[in-house]
């Protein structure tokens, strides 16, 4: 109820939830199996966020809270798995202290209604190294259950965001294992019936995709993934230590209680692995020091760490009582923030979208002007994919990671196609050739160039202004 109650206060926030909403919509409307933005086959991420998007959206509507189902379902994974382990290890107490802990903190309360892929994946991966550390502690008679059932929550989670869901849980378990010796519990874990059900579950997908775009295995796993992580000619370029700040302000008050959960830990550096709070200082320490080699460096990475951090922090304020009103405290502020997004509606384009909705017609043709306008088509409950007008020919169209890139990189998979979503500039005259009315989104500030004539302003919104051309033909059309 915590994580459902402002799921769907606010509108989306662009261009991530409107971008990755907007091809579960799309994915609705198509066959439920490639992922499409514009109707251009958009392969950045696997599809699990969008097949349980597409889930909701036919339970509740398509509307902002069925859109953020799966990043709640993963917050819920998170704390679940969390609970369970700490449920076992310490006691109920100091489980249930963890997992108000975890509820409160900003990053998990925001992330856990953010339509991303992050969080998702990073329940998931919870889930996997909580289950393969239980298998482990029942060693030398190991359970199976529990390894078929660890593997195949890594066999999820890389479907909800590729490859980091195997090597993480490998980097926090293996390592763990190593340091202490423990190579048959190691070998134990790669049982050839778990690493089956891996397969049987996360292989499928990618293998119809492969089949169906020749080009597609390249693109995900050395483009989106070797390459993206070795070099540094993506978004978002930021320092080796830029995590540590991230945790410790989007973790706040709980943060606070650090140096208490670190003294617990330096007392006994030759003990580590007999102390219960060891495994979880190495989780987060692996999953940290993963995402910090990268000079690209996303918030949303750090989510994997959240859930043994908070295990840290709540088992260094248990023994207190300052949990007691700092709980309600922290969550009131959480909810505070998710109030103030809903107030300001930050570069939203949803007054946009909605009227464009009471006026938009079968046939009608709607163009996108410089801008992906994400969230529009969601808004608008457009059924017909909308054109992208912009300078498609910039030779820095591939060098920047942007949305232009995005769709250029989607319509590779789909050259038919992308004359009909992509057009260019200079083609701006062309539009209006033989289909009325045309409708634009666009900037408050563009002006139209002269080949369109005039257009009506039907309405200017927060951040964009809808217009239409309509009757409007050009003397000559090919």
């Amino acid at each position: 109820m915590w994580l459902l109650a402002t799921l769907g206060l606010r509108p989306l926030m662009l261009p991530d939830e409107g971008r990755y909403v907007e091809v579960a919509r799309e994915m609705l409307l198509g066959d439920g199996a490639v992922p499409t933005l514009y109707g251009l086959p958009f392969f950045h991420k696997p599809p699990l966020m969008y097949w349980l998007d597409m889930a909701a959206m036919q339970v509740f509507g398509i509307n902002a809270f069925a859109a953020r189902i799966a990043p709640a379902l993963g917050a819920w994974l998170m704390g679940a798995a969390i609970y369970a382990d700490l449920h076992r290890r310490a006691t109920p107490r100091d489980a249930a202290i963890v997992l108000g802990v975890l509820a409160t903190s900003p990053f998990f309360f925001i992330g856990a209604q953010y339509a991303n892929h992050d969080m998702l994946v990073a329940g998931l991966i919870t889930v996997a190294v909580v289950l393969a550390r239980r298998a482990v502690d029942d060693a030398p008679r190991m359970p199976l259950r529990l390894v078929v059932a660890a593997w195949s929550a890594m066999a999820l989670a890389v479907l909800a965001k590729g490859l980091i869901g195997i090597v993480l849980p490998a980097l926090i378990v293996g390592p763990w294992l190593l340091t202490q010796r423990r190579w048959r519990e190691l070998l134990q874990l790669m049982h050839p019936l778990a690493i089956t059900a891996f397969a049987l579950i996360a292989v499928p997908w990618f293998v119809a995709m492969q089949l169906r775009y020749p080009a597609f295995l390249d693109y995900f796993f050395l483009e989106q993934h070797v390459r993206r992580f070795a070099q540094s000619g993506f978004n978002n370029v930021q320092p080796f230590w830029f995590f540590v700040p991230v945790l410790l302000l989007l973790t706040l008050p709980w943060s606070l209680w650090l140096p208490f959960a670190l003294r617990r830990l330096l007392p006994a550096p030759n003990q580590l692995d007999t102390l219960p709070t060891a495994p979880y200082a190495w989780w987060v320490v692996a999953v940290v020091g993963f995402f910090s080699m990268p000079s690209s460096k996303l918030v949303g990475y750090a989510l994997p760490a959240l859930a043994p951090f908070a295990a840290l922090l709540g088992l260094a304020i248990c023994r207190g009582r300052a949990w007691r009103w700092i709980i309600p405290a922290a969550g009131s502020a959480c909810v505070a923030v998710v109030l103030a997004l809903a107030w300001a509606a930050p570069n939203s384009n949803r007054d946009v979208g909605q009227v464009l909705a009471t006026r938009l017609k079968p046939g009608d043709r709607v163009v996108f002007v410089d801008s992906p306008f994400f969230d529009v088509p969601f808004y608008a409950g457009m059924t017909q994919f909308p054109i992208v007008l912009s300078d498609w020919d910039d030779p820095d169209v591939p060098l920047r990671d942007n949305w232009r890139k995005e769709l250029s990189d989607a319509a590779r998979f789909a050259r038919s196609i992308e004359p009909l979503r992509l057009w260019r500039t200079a083609e701006a005259g062309e539009l209006l050739c033989n289909v009325s009315p045309v409708w634009f989104v666009a900037g408050k500030n563009w002006r139209s160039p002269p080949e369109l004539g005039k257009l009506t302003r039907v309405y200017e919104g927060r951040h964009a202004a809808l217009l239409l051309a309509e009757g409007a033909r050009r003397p000559a059309c090919p």
